[in-house]
């Protein structure tokens, strides 16, 4: 196995674009790689499997979402998993969800 193909050598898309947005852009405008880390941590894995975050600006998350039931559930489940994410953020970044269907994107 060479190096383009083995697996360990690989680096998540998220820290390459933290890295790149720091030289950028200032920390506060970087929340969205941030979420990016935490999300499959702070949300049990059904959620995760079917929500990713998408975009963020002033406090609010944009998720997408795999279908309009998964939307209808989430709504249910907002309060808890912004308090979740926070938590894991460790600074209450995330203030209100928004939730839009799309393709989920690993």
């Amino acid at each position: 196995m060479n190096k383009k193909t083995d697996p360990s050598h690989l680096t998540h898309i998220s820290d390459i674009l933290s890295k790149a947005l720091s030289k950028y852009r200032p920390p506060q405008e970087t929340g969205i790689t941030q979420i990016w880390k935490i999300w499959d941590l702070a949300l049990e894995a059904p959620i995760a499997q079917n929500a990713k975050p998408d975009t963020f600006k002033k406090g609010q998350l944009q998720v997408i979402v795999s279908s309009s039931v998964w939307i209808h559930q989430l709504k249910f489940l907002e309060k808890d998993m912004i308090a979740n994410l926070n938590a894991r953020l460790n600074t209450p970044l995330i203030t209100h969800l928004r939730f839009k269907i799309g393709e989920i994107h690993y």
